[in-house]
């Protein structure tokens, strides 16, 4: 079964609600209104109603034959040359139209003071740890619907091809600005290869994984190994394993920063077990002072760790550093033991990549085709293929997964876990990952024990509730 038929909209639905409220409430009340977006008296042309002229299918946006298209995209762990292959689509309807894709890493840095002097560019990928809150340009972004309506390039209105509930990350105070392009998922990953050669099983609890990683010991390998930048990949995995154990009621509690969140039972479980793997060396030492891709080569090269948690884009960042015949594969994150409130198959997924195109762009009919074209059947499937994640279009990837095991177990995970899929936001709402990276350093690198990742994680989920500037955004 391909990967598009498997996700129920409902539980994707369920995992995207949260995001939909993460920009602050005062912000989404001023801007969910009414009355034009760009903040004059001037209609916004993308928008759509019913004073416009009926769509042309060839043309859904008025595009200028001789435009320039001014894309600014993070180049992350997707890079941006499947930007460049959707602009290539686009000059097969339009030659004379000139697209110009800026990669960047800092977004926020680069595109904030454009967006105060009014000259934004067409179509921005606000993504990355330095990306815009999106709080502070609500107002300065067109609504996407009239996207939604136009026909892909395969002739078929976008809004049918899309996985149920992808709209609702990109959607604030009601109005749908951002189109999330990429369905990411979490897990843990391994070589397939290297498992089959050993007899071994990927870990379905902690205590599989300790007993795994002595096994790896008797191998002179190590069941984890981490980069300093990215330390806090084993936090996001902690969380998603206590959420699995201790239900909503984790989720909600760290989702809220309530007082005394971390010291949850099932949290308090799942750092003990790491402890654990920590205090018997299970960890390569040294990961604090190791570059964070430097590191997950150590793994998928030399194959000196057996698992690694990160995301699904973890095949196309490591694809020039992995050992041939690796065969990446993913699971879900382990369960303290079977008393878990979810089962061991829950996921931690989502619709990532946020596209959005501001109402003074110069050429906003050029950002909203942009668009038009990367939501393309072709493209869409070009992405899947080249970068080993699916697209939030639906029914282009195929059932060997282009040859990518990767993706093909992205297949398998999304078909067990069924409805049982959630996310989280509260890390990168309040901007705590900095400040958490120091302390999950410390205590992979066995200077810290869970007492004391407790204690400083409590601390800076306390500094941001009880500090008065922040405004608190209230999860259900």
């Amino acid at each position: 079964m391909s990967i598009e038929s498997l996700i129920n909209r409902r539980s994707l639905l369920r995992g995207s609600v949260a995001a939909a409220a993460v920009v602050g409430v005062g912000g989404l009340s001023a801007c969910a209104t009414g009355g034009p977006i760009g903040g004059d008296d001037t209609p916004d042309p993308t928008t759509g109603g019913e004073s416009q002229a009926p769509m042309d299918p060839n043309n859904p946006f008025g595009l200028e034959e001789d435009a320039t298209i001014d894309a600014f995209i993070f180049d992350g762990g997707y890079g941006t040359d499947y930007v460049d292959y959707a602009a290539k689509q686009l000059n097969t309807l339009f030659p004379d139209v000139k697209v110009t894709v800026k990669p960047s890493t800092d977004i926020a840095g680069e595109l904030q003071p454009r967006f105060v002097g009014g000259t934004p560019p067409d179509l921005v990928d606000n993504s990355g740890a330095k990306s815009i809150g999106f709080g502070t340009i609500l107002d300065q972004l067109s609504d996407l619907d009239k996207l939604l309506e136009a026909p892909n390039y395969e002739g078929t209105p976008i809004k049918d091809t899309l996985f149920g509930g992808v709209t609702a990350p990109g959607t604030f105070g009601g109005r749908f600005v951002a189109m999330n392009y990429v369905f990411a998922l979490y897990a843990v990953w391994y070589s397939q290869s290297l498992f089959d050669e050993n007899g071994w099983t990927p870990p379905t609890t902690w205590d599989e994984a300790i007993d795994l990683g002595k096994k790896a010991k008797e191998k002179d390998k190590y069941l984890f190994l981490w980069g300093r930048e990215a330390a806090t990949y084993y936090q996001t995995m902690a969380i998603e394993s206590a959420i699995k154990q201790g239900g909503d009621e984790v989720r909600l509690a760290l989702e809220n920063i309530e007082e005394n969140c971390w010291s949850h039972p099932a949290i308090q479980a799942v750092f003990e077990k790491l402890h654990t793997i920590v205090s018997e060396g299970m960890f390569k030492p040294g990961g604090s002072g190791t570059q964070f891709t430097a590191a997950q080569a150590q793994w998928t090269n030399n194959q000196d760790a057996l698992l690694y948690p990160s995301g699904s884009w973890i095949e196309n960042e490591m694809k020039k550093q992995t050992k041939e015949g690796f065969e990446l594969t993913g699971v879900p994150t382990p369960v303290v033991d079977s008393s878990s409130a979810m089962p061991y198959e829950a996921l931690h997924s989502a619709a990532g990549e946020p596209f959005i195109i501001p109402t003074k762009a110069k050429n906003a009919a050029g950002g909203f085709e942009l668009l038009r074209a990367m939501l393309s059947a072709e493209a869409a499937a070009k992405f899947a293929e080249e970068k080993f994640a699916p697209t939030v279009v639906e029914g282009v990837v195929p059932e060997d997964g282009f040859g990518s095991t990767a993706l093909v177990s992205q297949s398998d995970m999304l078909a067990a876990a069924g409805e049982d899929k959630f996310d989280f936001k509260f890390v990168n709402l309040y901007g705590m990952n900095a400040d958490m990276l120091t302390v999950w350093n410390s205590f992979l690198d066995g200077q810290d024990d869970v007492a004391g990742l407790t204690s400083r994680l409590q601390k800076i989920v306390d500094d941001v509730r009880n500090d008065p500037n922040v405004e608190k955004v209230p999860v259900q």
